[in-house]
């Protein structure tokens, strides 16, 4: 979030984060449970012109900047031996730690990786090469709805619906080179995105806000006391609340959940559609309605559930 709200580029993202990494470090719970659930974070940082893969460990990093082709990331490093910046201290740190001898060709996921990794991993492992060959079978035709379908992929691990780890809300993002043309956001704002709307948001003045998709906020809220995360609340939105009631309908009656899951489908159609238009240049909705386009996305999918 600060890298969005601090940045112009991709690349000024990657040094805004990478500076407040190595000044404050990293390892805040995950979950909202007593017992601390703590993983380091990777990133895909993007503009127009621009793509990097960041990539850390504690307070050390490696980035990779993304010259053509596709990439994708999945719960562990995958940052090789070709890195394009890094922690002034990296090798180092490897170095002081015995991971490295400081022979041959430095390799950031073998040397920072654990050596025994826990079994969770193995399906990370699994999920990465899964999704690297979806994108290769798309190559050169990647499209919005590519992307769609591949965070829909179930057999793959990248779409996962149980309760443990829930798909909690996807998004896809379309970044024209043409700076003439806006870019376009489409978020489900929901679980399981195999049984959910992507819906188009545009960034433009007099942005009309969309309280269905605000989670509620608390006076006495568990994540700002110390010791956090002692009590549970609610923080479900109304969307998220109306969808959760649709998927036990589908899940109980199937003819139903069938035609609702059409009627979903049909709406986010609808919106490719009007999005496709406007990029390819067929239409030209005035700025009232790219203000108002999410509102009305999600106001017309609640009026399904």
């Amino acid at each position: 979030r600060l890298g969005l709200e601090r940045s112009s580029s991709a690349r000024e993202a990657l040094e805004v984060i990478t500076a407040l990494l190595e000044r404050y470090g990293q390892g805040g719970s995950c979950k909202e449970e007593p017992v601390p659930f703590v993983y380091h974070n990777t990133f895909l940082l993007a503009d127009r012109t621009e793509a990097w893969v960041l990539e850390t460990a504690g307070r050390y990093w490696a980035a990779q900047r993304i010259r053509e082709g596709s990439r994708n990331i999945s719960n562990q490093l995958s940052i090789g031996r070709e890195i394009t910046a890094e922690h002034a201290g990296l090798r180092q740190r490897a170095r002081s730690q015995g991971w490295w001898s400081g022979d041959g060709e430095f390799s950031f996921a073998e040397v920072f990786s654990l050596t025994c990794q826990p079994a969770r991993m193995e399906a990370a492992k699994a999920r990465y090469h899964a999704g690297k060959e979806l994108l290769r079978q798309h190559a050169g035709h990647i499209t919005a709805e590519t992307f769609m379908a591949i965070l829909r992929d179930k057999a793959s691990g990248i779409c996962v619906d149980s309760e443990g780890f829930r798909t909690a809300g996807s998004m896809v993002s379309v970044l024209p080179r043409d700076p003439a043309l806006p870019c376009v956001h489409f978020f489900t704002a929901t679980p399981d995105p195999s049984r959910s709307v992507f819906k188009p948001f545009v960034f433009v003045a007099g942005l009309k806000p969309a309280p269905q998709v605000r989670s509620p906020t608390f006076c006495d809220d568990p994540a700002k006391k110390i010791p956090r995360f002692q009590s549970t609340v609610d923080r479900r939105h109304e969307l998220y609340r109306r969808h959760q009631v649709a998927l036990e309908l589908m899940e109980r009656d199937q003819e139903r959940g069938q035609k609702l899951l059409q009627t979903l489908q049909d709406l986010e159609k609808q919106g490719l559609e009007g999005m496709n238009a406007l990029l390819g240049g067929t239409a030209a909705p005035c700025p009232e309605e790219l203000a108002d386009l999410f509102f009305d996305c999600v106001e017309a999918e609640m009026k399904f559930y």
